[in-house]
């Protein structure tokens, strides 16, 4: 049975006109009733038809692209890389008609929201999709985006991953370009190990994304590896889970934030004050574990040492500059944007493991006596 429009009024309680300006978008709607429409949209599966089919596939010059947060450098530098091999002006293709509108849709880090731009995007005949950043390790949250990208990719939308792994169980996607954030992490704490410290700290992201797991799991599997690890291997919650550090008192989780960085780090120090480093779980967390540190009196990295994530480009222009690990945020970002346009085969089996790199800088040193 067809879907109508006034099916999805009558879903979300309001008028088929109020309906029809939410997904035209030619008329300001509060955004609590645009969100209880497109959530009906989306539950009923409504496709548009007739002359509104027509004026959505005139649209279908349409590139979506996904960021937990545009003020973030991480997806900033990420979103403007792909948009530079999406078309438009400046995009070198010389090939007429070849345009394409890029839309970067920023989450907020909210799961309902991913899902709520995808809609959308559904909704506009979407040429392609990128989804940037780590994922939500959420069962629920995890099957209704399968279910979302596979009806995206029976459409015709070209699906891409940049930065986070595929789906589990999923055949939508054109390539996933995924970050080695366990390897990076692995060598980071080597790295620290290896300068003689002992007590290694972390202030890490929030427990569900996969990209706080990651680069956690290498932080302990350095641990291990030299006998330092709090956890023994097998013991706490179960691997994958997002929470298997959940009783080391040298992980302090939070946001992907300076303010979270410069209290996990208070925190940190609170409970393990004879720590001698801190690994923190990117460059901007780490800016705040620097300043935390300070306040507390003590100098970096003759103190403490203090490690990120990411390579940022302020990392280099921090005193004294930090050392991190190197994502290719650019060269990642623009590879997404060709694989979306078709400009690039893709990788074999649809998933490449991006390098991560170890870059040493003036923030780390052995510790004290």
């Amino acid at each position: 049975m067809t879907v109508t429009l006034a099916d999805v009024a009558a879903r979300a309680r309001v008028s088929p006109a109020t309906v029809s300006r939410v997904l035209n978008g030619n008329y300001p709607v509060a955004a609590s009733t645009r969100e209880r429409v497109l959530r009906a949209v989306d539950d009923l599966d409504y496709v548009l038809n007739g002359p509104a089919s027509s004026l959505a596939a005139a649209t279908s010059d349409l590139v979506g692209i996904l960021v937990n947060d545009i003020a973030d450098p991480f997806f900033g530098i990420m979103a403007g890389a792909a948009q530079t091999q999406i078309g438009g002006p400046g995009d070198g293709s010389g090939r007429a008609g070849g345009e394409k509108l890029a839309v970067i849709c920023n989450t907020g880090g909210s799961p309902e929201r991913e899902l709520t731009y995808l809609t959308l995007l559904q909704r506009q005949r979407a040429a392609a999709v990128v989804l940037t950043g780590g994922a939500v390790e959420n069962p629920a949250h995890q099957a209704a985006m399968a279910a979302k990208l596979a009806k995206l990719a029976d459409a015709g939308t070209r699906i891409v991953f940049c930065g986070r792994p595929p789906l589990p169980e999923s055949d939508a996607l054109v390539a996933a370009l995924a970050f080695d954030n366990r390897g990076g992490g692995r060598r980071l704490t080597e790295h620290l190990i290896s300068l003689g410290h002992r007590r290694i700290g972390y202030v890490a992201g929030p427990r569900e994304r996969t990209t706080t797991r990651h680069r956690l799991e290498g932080h302990r599997e350095a641990l291990r590896a030299a006998g330092l690890d709090v956890l023994p291997a097998g013991g706490g919650p179960a691997a994958g889970s997002g929470e298997q550090a959940a009783d080391d008192p040298l992980v302090v989780h939070g946001p992907y934030d300076r303010r979270s960085g410069y209290e996990s780090t208070l925190e940190l120090l609170r409970r393990a004050p004879d720590v001698t480093a801190i690994v923190a779980a990117n460059d901007t967390v780490a800016l705040g574990a620097c300043a935390a540190v300070r306040d507390q009196g003590m100098r970096i990295p003759q103190d403490i040492s203090v490690a990120g994530f990411d390579d940022l480009p302020f990392s280099v222009d921090a005193v004294p500059a930090l050392t991190t690990v190197r994502l290719p945020l650019v060269e990642a970002g623009a590879r997404a944007g060709r694989l979306a346009m078709g400009k690039e085969n893709p990788p074999p089996g649809g998933i490449a493991t991006i390098a991560a790199e170890l870059m040493i800088r003036g923030s780390t040193a052995a510790p004290r006596g």
